[in-house]
């Protein structure tokens, strides 16, 4: 049975704020459809409209197809939790995300995910390679983290932010995992959705003991470029490349029970 939570009253709930909640709790079920979950750990959040230092992220203890969006819990860049929810929030989430947020104001949603194929990347030394369409996206757009442990310290929040950089919106975090920027929810899924699908490519290729086919630097980026345009989408200068996919995803959930707002 799905979770209840205890919630605050959201009566006075901005509309920019509901639909930013839906969208986000859309991108956990989404993620736990396809397969990117683990268990209750990892992470999404969303910056809350309007603010710079507020965000909503999972309960923790919640399945990612337990997700709501009065479920989720705004915090501040202390931890705080300042809606009155009576859930706690995953102390290594808040480390990443908060780090993420203070830093970025631009990166509107942040994505964490555990995948198999994008740990097994992470710990891999030549990191992600662009052998595959999906991966030429991030050509030369990839920034690394290294592993110190589980993410507890607040200590790296520093480190992190500055191997992130200011415009890079993928980072490997080595032998942990992987984390999309996006200016809105949809851009940071459907990031995470490619970037996951280019390290199952790479892990097979690998697995096949064969060479993979080289492509020439030029290749590379002219097609990291038409990512970037939203020429592959066929959406190529309209504000957000990525809404045609974005609602194709969502009609692959159960809009009654994902955006449900109930206090």
């Amino acid at each position: 049975m799905p979770q209840t939570a205890t919630r605050p009253a959201l009566a006075t709930v901005s509309d920019a704020e509901r639909q930013v909640r839906e969208d986000l709790a859309a991108a956990y079920r989404l993620v736990a459809l396809c397969g990117m979950d683990d268990s209750i750990y990892t992470h999404i959040s969303a910056r809350v409209p309007g603010t710079e230092d507020h965000f909503l992220i999972n309960p923790y203890g919640w399945l990612f197809r337990e997700i709501t969006a009065s479920s989720l819990v705004k915090i501040d860049l202390q931890g705080r939790i300042i809606d009155g929810s009576t859930e706690d929030v995953n102390p290594a989430g808040f480390t990443i995300h908060s780090a993420v947020h203070a830093a970025r104001h631009d990166a509107a949603c942040v994505l964490h995910t555990h995948t198999v194929a994008g740990v097994a990347v992470s710990s891999l030394a030549c990191g992600l390679q662009p052998i595959n369409q999906w991966s030429l996206q991030f050509y030369g757009r990839v920034a690394y983290h290294d592993y110190e442990g589980i993410a507890l310290d607040h200590a790296e929040r520093e480190r992190l932010v500055a191997d992130l950089g200011p415009s890079k919106k993928v980072l490997i975090l080595r032998n942990h995992g992987l984390l999309t920027l996006g200016r809105n929810v949809a851009e940071a899924f459907i990031l995470m959705l490619n970037l996951d699908r280019a390290c199952r490519v790479q892990m097979a290729i690998q697995a096949s003991g064969m060479p993979p086919q080289q492509l020439s630097p030029e290749v590379c980026e002219h097609t990291a470029k038409q990512y970037e345009g939203g020429a592959s989408k066929g959406l190529a200068g309209k504000p957000d490349p990525n809404i045609r996919e974005w609602r194709a995803l969502l009609r692959r959930l159960d809009p009654p029970t994902v955006t449900s707002y109930r206090a």
